[in-house]
C-alpha cells in the first residue's frame, strides 16, 4: 500500500471519477475506508485499487 494513505488525506478513485474527491477515514490492513463527495463512505481494497493522492485536508490547516 502507498505510504501516503493515512486518515485525513484527500484522494480520488482512478476508476470512479464521478465519485469526486474523497477523504481517507481509516485503514485496517489492506482495507481503506474513504468518504467520497458523491458516493459516500466506501471501503476500498488497497491491494486491488491504487488511490490517487490529491493532498492533505486543507480544512486542517490554519
Amino acid at each position: 500500500m502507498d505510504p501516503f494513505l493515512e486518515p485525513g488525506v484527500l484522494v480520488r478513485h482512478p476508476d470512479q471519477p464521478d465519485w469526486g474527491l474523497g477523504q481517507v477515514q481509516s485503514m485496517i490492513g489492506h482495507r481503506v475506508t474513504v468518504n467520497f463527495e458523491e458516493a459516500g463512505k466506501q471501503t476500498i481494497d488497497g491491494r486491488r485499487v491504487r488511490l490517487e493522492f490529491v493532498g492533505d485536508d486543507p480544512r486542517g490547516q490554519a
